[in-house]
């Protein structure tokens, strides 16, 4: 199979798209955790 420059720039774009979207899912769910966390230490106190 023979790889041309548009091939290799596409599964570039799409490594790069997957690894933007696995942070960006990371990031809601530290953020969600997070804030759950803070709401439970309001009502234990």
């Amino acid at each position: 199979m023979e790889f041309t420059a548009i091939n290799i720039m596409a599964i570039a774009a799409s490594g790069l798209m997957l690894i933007v979207t696995v942070g960006i899912i990371y990031l809601t769910a530290s953020e969600w955790r997070d804030r759950r966390r803070q709401q439970r230490d309001k009502t234990s106190r």
